[in-house]
C-alpha cells in the first residue's frame, strides 16, 4: 500500500510539471504571438479587436485622430456607445493613427467604412502596407439617400473596394472575405447552425490567402465552408451581397443570419 503522503507527492510533482508545461506553451506563444492592425474603431473593428485579443493576438487599431476619438461622446450611425465607453473597457487594445497602426501591424485587417477606406488606407502610407496582407472586410456602402444604403457606383459592378484596395496599394497583398455577414457572425460562425454555413474569399495571393483561412479557422471557421473564388476580382460579387443582406435584415429584424451554398 502506498500511503497518504507518497500519494501527495505524487500529486504536487504532477501539478509542478502541468505548471511548468504551461509555463513553456505560454512563453511559446508570446514569442509567436502575431501583431495585428485594425484600421477602424467602429462596431466591426471593436467586435475583431476583442475576438483577437482572446485568441492572444496583439492588436492595435487605428483612427485619425487618437485624442479626438477618445474625447467624443457621440453615438456612432447605428446609435452604439461612443468609441471610448468600449475602450475604457478594452485596455488591452492599443489605439494609434491610421499610419502607427498599419506600422504596428503584421496583417493589416481593413474594418473601416468601405466608402472611405481608400482615403484611410492612404493615411496609414503605402510604406507601412508593402508586402503586408490586407484583409478587407468592408463594404463599399453609400449612406447619402438613407436607409438601405446602395453601393458606392464607381466601386461596383466593373470595379470593388476590394480591387480598388489592391491597385492603390500594388505591393500589398489583399484578401477580401467575411463581408457578406454580420460581424459577430465573422468571428463566431458557430452563433447559428452549428457553424454550418458559408463563407467566401479571394485575392491574388495564395499564401496569403492560406494565412487569413488559418486566421479564420481560429475564429471557428471550417475548411469547407470556406469557398475561394479565385483572384481580387470575385469581390465584385462578394460585395454585391450586401444590398440582398440588407434587405433581408431590414424585413426580419434580425443580423445573425448567413447563406450556405448547397449542390
Amino acid at each position: 500500500m502506498v500511503e497518504k503522503n507518497t500519494y501527495t507527492h505524487l500529486l504536487g510533482i504532477t501539478k509542478q510539471h502541468i505548471i511548468q508545461k504551461q509555463t513553456i506553451n505560454n512563453l511559446t506563444k508570446r514569442k509567436t504571438m502575431k501583431k495585428i492592425a485594425i484600421i477602424g474603431t467602429g462596431t466591426v473593428g471593436q467586435t475583431f479587436a476583442s475576438k483577437l485579443i482572446t485568441l492572444g493576438y496583439d492588436v492595435m487599431m487605428g483612427t485619425r485622430n487618437v485624442s479626438e476619438k477618445l474625447a467624443s461622446t457621440a453615438k456612432d450611425g447605428y446609435g452604439n456607445p461612443p468609441f471610448s465607453e468600449w475602450y475604457a473597457q478594452n485596455k488591452n487594445v492599443k489605439l494609434g493613427t491610421f499610419a502607427e497602426a498599419a506600422a504596428f501591424g503584421e496583417i493589416v485587417l481593413n474594418a473601416s467604412q468601405g466608402a472611405n477606406s481608400i482615403n484611410a488606407l492612404k493615411l496609414a502610407e503605402a510604406k507601412n502596407l508593402n508586402g503586408k496582407i490586407i484583409m478587407d472586410v468592408a463594404n463599399p456602402l453609400d449612406f447619402s439617400k438613407g436607409m438601405p444604403p446602395c453601393l458606392v457606383p464607381e466601386l461596383s459592378n466593373t470595379n470593388s473596394l476590394g480591387e480598388e484596395i489592391q491597385k492603390t496599394f500594388s505591393d500589398a497583398k489583399v484578401v477580401k472575405t467575411l463581408n457578406t455577414m454580420w460581424c459577430g457572425l465573422m468571428v463566431n460562425p458557430n452563433m447559428i447552425g452549428g457553424g454550418d454555413h458559408t463563407s467566401y474569399i479571394c485575392g491574388n495571393d495564395a499564401d496569403a490567402k492560406s494565412k487569413v483561412k488559418s486566421l479564420m479557422n481560429e475564429f471557428g471557421w471550417k475548411n469547407e465552408n470556406i469557398l475561394d473564388l479565385g483572384d481580387i476580382s470575385s469581390a465584385r460579387g462578394t460585395e454585391a451581397v450586401l444590398p440582398v443582406w440588407l434587405r433581408i435584415w431590414g424585413a426580419t429584424k434580425n443580423g445573425a443570419f448567413n447563406f450556405k451554398i448547397v449542390s
